[in-house]
């Protein structure tokens, strides 16, 4: 099957664009002034969720991933009682996006740690967690790994931890978590380890596996093994996601360039491709002859 190629937050062009706020100045108002500030923000951005699901039916685009800032602050108290009254009107927007065939996944930020040594870094990477998988929930996103909740595997030389913080975690969110191989604390291998022991699924990232191993090319065996190996912790193994990117002044420089040019030949096996690079959709329309290869 031909993959499905998957837009990440924004597009390069105007056309997919979020509201935000910062916490400074939104406490520049009263508490009133706040809940109408975050409400107006919140519809708008609701509205272009709406406007991104049928810019990715236009485009072919079968996977979404939703930015963790949608809804500021709405792991906080004054957010989530914003939130709250959207609940019918996000519930119609997910049904819409899963009717267009549009897949529904979220990466929370570098923030999460679940294996921190701290005990209230801990508790934050919950709480941020938690109102990802609020988010799905009110989007109506089934409790599973269709519905994905991304998260890298922290901090280092914590794999035990890791492991015990996953099986604590209310059901909502570790039904839809994957953990991500990165170039620095967790490499692929490292990565399906924990996700074998925790029975969550892998998501695989090429480019994170040749940086953190220092190869010279996405045809190192290496490459084809981890995305076999990581499609075996998906339970339904036609749900599996991978992400790409390349690298910007070399082949092996974490920072993501524009386009994508290079692409791991194996990837035409895989289901789902988060397409992470710089110009967002002109990079996905530049791998269209690439992923339609897969079905020739």
């Amino acid at each position: 099957m031909q993959p499905h190629l998957g837009l990440v937050c924004i597009t390069a062009s105007k056309d997919v664009r979020y509201r935000t706020v910062t916490r400074k100045r939104l406490l520049e108002h009263s508490l009133d002034a706040q809940a109408r500030l975050l409400e107006d923000l919140y519809r708008d951005n609701i509205q272009t969720f709406d406007n991104a699901m049928r810019y990715c039916e236009a485009e072919g685009i079968g996977l979404y991933r939703l930015p963790s800032s949608i809804f500021p602050f709405a792991d906080e108290d004054i957010g989530r009682a914003v939130l709250a009254p959207f609940a019918e009107t996000l519930g119609r927007s997910g049904r819409r996006a899963t009717e267009r065939g549009i897949r529904l996944v979220m990466h929370p930020d570098q923030f999460v740690v679940l294996n921190s040594d701290s005990e209230g870094v801990v508790a934050n990477s919950v709480k941020i967690l938690q109102m990802h998988a609020d988010i799905m929930d009110l989007l109506e996103q089934p409790r599973s790994s269709w519905a994905l909740l991304e998260i890298h595997g922290g901090k280092g030389n914590r794999a035990d931890a890791l492991v015990e913080r996953i099986a604590q975690l209310p059901d909502a969110i570790r039904c839809r978590l994957g953990l991500e191989n990165d170039e620095y604390a967790y490499g692929a291998e490292e990565i399906h380890d924990i996700c074998m022991r925790a029975g969550v699924p892998m998501v695989f990232d090429a480019h994170h596996h040749v940086v953190h191993d220092r190869l010279d090319s996405y045809e190192h065996p290496s490459v084809g093994e981890m995305l076999r190996k990581a499609r075996a912790t998906w339970i339904n193994p036609a749900h599996q996601l991978v992400h790409i990117s390349n690298g910007r002044e070399g082949f092996n420089d974490r920072q993501h360039s524009d386009l994508i040019g290079v692409m791991p030949s194996s990837y035409l096996g895989a289901p789902y491709i988060e397409i992470e690079a710089k110009m967002k959709e002109e990079a996905i329309r530049g791998l269209r002859a690439w992923s339609t290869s897969a079905g020739a």
